[in-house]
């Protein structure tokens, strides 16, 4: 353990004095030895992260992200190397990533660096990684920077051409820990994931693209400010069809939009409940879901759930209305007189 921790201060070392000099092949080296190191055994990954790693790497990051030209494709390796490197030590050391100041500056502008799509991918997967600590979860919301730069990755690099899966894979796994906050849904509305995210439900074929974007749309419909952007990409209707058997979605896609639907209802009031009640295939499909024996317990409780909104809910009203009517008017005079 003694030879290891030794190299790790080696190896930090190096990259302080490379990147003191301008010596960027040192600088290079040292970040990919530490990516390696890193990735193959996990003892080194404290130990790396004690010699003071994760400041550096960090840095790098936030120094070459968002660069373009040949200056910006030379230094792209460097970079996914540092973003890669710094994922393999929030494995372990989540608490010490997220106690580095700069951490998430570096990460955010690698999520937005155009020029190593290869970092933006680590560096979504370390977002998701950090999200892993429920604590974590409304300080990473805060930085509004890393949300808009994962809500950016959902749109095509340049239409239209598809972001890599693995990028916007790790993007939209990133984006449902965020949005299991509460108080990040309403950023993730006003960041416009909502149109990316129905954009690729419709016309993205990837396997398990529309099941992990159901996934995020399901948590984001949990605010009160989920209807409107629903409402503007006609999102209702795109759920009620997942629902729906006969269009042949898958049972995880069909449990997403369900759930999706049953709190859109919750958050949104009658106001949302109409616009569902609207699509005139949405109470049978709810309700086929419901009494489904093949899908899964999950399923069949959001659909009842949401099947009672949609059905019980005019003759409620009725009665709570007569029930108020009654409070004010007093009992009947006889009665009261008896």
């Amino acid at each position: 353990m003694e030879v290891k921790r030794r190299t790790a201060r080696l190896l930090v070392r190096k990259l302080i004095n490379g990147s003191s000099e301008g010596d960027e092949a040192a600088t290079d080296e040292a970040i990919a030895e530490i990516r390696l190191l890193s990735k193959h055994d996990d003892e080194f990954r404290p130990l790396l992260v004690d010699a003071g790693a994760v400041p550096l790497l960090a840095h790098h990051l936030l120094l070459f992200s968002g660069g373009s030209g040949d200056a910006a494709g030379h230094r792209s390796s460097s970079h996914e190397d540092a973003a890669a490197a710094l994922l393999n030590l929030s494995i372990s050391s989540r608490e010490a990533l997220m106690a580095t100041p700069g951490l998430l500056d570096g990460l955010a502008a690698a999520l937005r660096s155009p020029a190593a799509p290869a970092a933006a991918q680590h560096a979504a997967a370390t977002v998701y990684s950090l999200l892993s600590v429920e604590a974590y979860r409304p300080i990473i919301g805060g930085k509004e920077e890393i949300i808009a730069a994962l809500c950016a990755m959902l749109r095509p690099i340049a239409p239209p051409h598809p972001n890599p899966t693995k990028s916007l894979k790790d993007a939209l796994k990133a984006l449902f820990a965020v949005a299991l906050c509460k108080l990040n849904r309403a950023v993730i509305v006003r960041q416009s994931a909502v149109p990316a995210l129905f954009s690729l439900i419709v016309n993205d074929g990837r396997t398990g693209i529309v099941e992990d974007c159901t996934a995020v749309v399901a948590q984001v419909a949990g605010c009160g400010e989920s209807l409107e952007a629903f409402r503007r990409v006609s999102g209702v209707q795109v759920l009620v069809d997942l629902v729906d058997a006969a269009t042949g979605t898958t049972a995880r896609a069909r449990e997403n939009a369900a759930a999706a639907l049953l709190n859109l209802a919750e958050s949104g009031g009658e106001r949302a409940i109409e616009d569902i009640r609207e699509v005139e295939t949405a109470v049978a499909a709810v309700r086929e879901l419901a009494e489904s024996t093949s899908s899964s317990q999950r399923a069949r409780t959001k659909a009842a759930a949401l099947l009672g909104l949609l059905v019980r809910r005019p003759q409620q009203l009725e009665e709570e209305d007569w029930r108020a009517s009654e409070r004010v008017a007093g009992p009947p005079a006889a009665a009261a007189a008896f």
